[in-house]
């Protein structure tokens, strides 16, 4: 999950990009591939390249199963690429305009309109018909995730929903105690002046795309139109109390400032609540592990706040594998995915943290090797899963400009250069403008 202040751009200025961000790299990882043909059951050696964003311990893990994989397949090199999730979106910007993406690529459902809109992804769906993906483990609903214009771009790795990490430590030394589930923002404010009082903060920020539109879902609207032609609500009044409500909390000190925030990572390892300054880190429930590791004490994951958290909640993909249109390694691409999905070992190795394995063999199998922060995350999703709403379709093409824009108006308001309502009305104007782009 993104972290840090988001700096996502539309695909269009992405794909005129001219630099990459600081990938780190393993081995002859960011080189380009000498293709080598290889049918299905080849011994030939393959070079596949994929690449994915997270922080040091996603890394570190992520290497362990590509050995495992070489190991069982010694005809096969795998060149790893990975970064921060900011630095890994401006790192694929070249690639794809000189359409050598790597042959798998970590996908985001932010971006899937993205780049399976435009003709840069493979449609799974062959494979999982011809014995290359089993998918018999996992759920229908699940699965059809991945499904955009009716083809399936991407294989989710894991389920997850929102949550926030917390520190109950820091609550009692505050004088505060620990959310009930059905907690509200109400009880969040709160919260935030008595952790003010102790010198602490509520967390370094929202994310603005991540929980306006959980917010519009507890409000029984949504983010955008079924046929994502449009933002899915027109009544500017749900924009209003929510980003007044945010910039309460902003003046209030609750938040980390601004100048502060563009300096942080998507890492673990710079988070507020890691650092011991924050009360809590609210992002995807697959974090929870990374982020408590990283804080080296007693954490807990619980909901976010409500009220109507049930209609805000959602089963999301964590994220998924992708295989790009211009691999020519697409079958191999493809049985390395079976193997992150399916393979007992290798899923040993991952034990969740791209959100709770989607196979059901799989998952009955870890619960016995779990540590007690993994089964926290287990048993936060088993709880989600009866306290959640379906989630909203795949954002529509146009959608990573229209965050970029969100994010733009959010700044302003919290600089104070524009007022809430008129980035309300500003933000709609715009965002539908983006959008009518779609109509046909």
């Amino acid at each position: 999950m993104k972290k840090a202040l988001p700096m996502v751009l539309s695909l269009s200025m992405i794909l005129t990009a001219a630099g990459c961000g600081g990938a780190a790299s393993s081995g002859d990882a960011g080189k380009k591939t000498d293709a080598v043909s290889s049918g299905s059951g080849s011994k030939d050696p393959v070079t596949l390249r994929i690449a994915w964003w997270g922080g040091q311990a996603r890394h570190d893990y992520t290497l362990k199963v590509i050995e495992l994989y070489q190991q069982k397949n010694p005809n096969v090199k795998i060149e790893a690429e990975y970064a921060s999730f900011d630095d890994y979106w401006k790192k694929l910007a070249p690639q794809a305009a000189a359409n050598g993406l790597p042959d798998i690529i970590q996908m985001d459902m932010s971006y899937l309109s993205q780049f399976g809109g435009r003709g840069q992804l493979e449609d799974l769906r062959p494979y999982t018909t011809n014995g290359k993906l089993d998918m018999s483990a996992v759920n229908a609903n699940t699965l059809k995730s991945g499904e955009y214009d009716g083809k399936l771009y991407q294989i989710p790795l894991g389920v997850n929903a929102l949550g926030a990490t917390v520190d109950p430590d820091m609550l009692a030394k505050a004088g505060a105690s620990m959310p009930a589930k059905d907690w509200t923002w109400d009880d969040l404010d709160a919260l935030g002046a008595k952790l003010k009082g102790n010198g602490k903060i509520l967390m370094d920020y929202l994310r603005y795309d991540v929980f306006f539109p959980y917010y519009l879902r507890t409000v029984d609207q949504k983010m955008y139109s079924a046929d994502g032609t449009t933002l899915g609500y027109t009544d500017d009044k749900a924009f209003v109390d929510y980003f007044k409500r945010y910039q309460k909390m902003y003046d209030s000190g609750y938040l980390l400032s601004l100048d502060k925030l563009a300096q942080k990572k998507s890492t673990p390892e710079d988070d507020e609540m890691v650092l011991g300054n924050a009360f809590g880190s609210f992002a995807w429930s697959n974090q929870y592990v990374a982020w408590s590791a990283a804080a080296k004490r007693n954490t807990e994951l619980i909901p976010i706040p409500g009220p109507n958290g049930k209609k805000g909640l959602f089963l999301k993909p964590s994220m998924g594998f992708s295989i790009t249109k211009n691999s020519k390694q697409k079958e191999e691409a493809a049985k390395f995915l079976d193997f992150f999905i399916n393979d007992i070992d290798a899923n040993k190795i991952i034990k969740g943290e791209r959100g709770v394995p989607i196979s059901s063999k799989v998952k009955e199998a870890l619960k016995p090797t779990l540590t007690p922060a993994e089964a926290k995350v287990f048993d936060y999703v088993a709880w989600a899963e009866t306290n959640s709403s379906p989630m909203d379709p795949p954002n529509p093409v146009g959608s990573v400009e229209v965050e970029k824009l969100l994010k733009d108006l959010s700044e302003q308001i919290l600089y104070k250069k524009i007022s809430v309502e008129d980035a309300a009305a500003k933000f709609r104007k715009d965002a539908n403008a983006i959008l009518a782009k779609n109509k046909k």
